[in-house]
């Protein structure tokens, strides 16, 4: 019975030190989450804009409709 006792004594411990790190690591990731948000309203970073050309999507549609073709006369023969 002693070795029962000492496991169920040593299973809480080792799980509440774990839930109790966990806990710890939830709270501290908010507060780190609120002062990277007000650190970033003080130094914004530049964000440069991208500007791509528009790509022709009717191409690349009619290239599947002429595959989707090709497979189903490939199939029937």
């Amino acid at each position: 019975m002693n070795n029962l006792e000492n496991g169920l004594a040593l299973l809480l411990i080792g799980m509440g030190t774990v839930l109790a790190f966990l806990t710890l690591l939830i709270f501290c990731m908010g507060i780190m989450s609120k002062v990277v948000g007000w650190l970033n309203k003080l130094f914004p970073e530049a964000v440069d804009e991208v500007k791509t050309a528009a790509k022709k999507v009717a191409s690349n549609v009619d290239e599947a409709i002429a595959v989707a073709i090709a497979a189903i006369m490939a199939k029937r023969n």
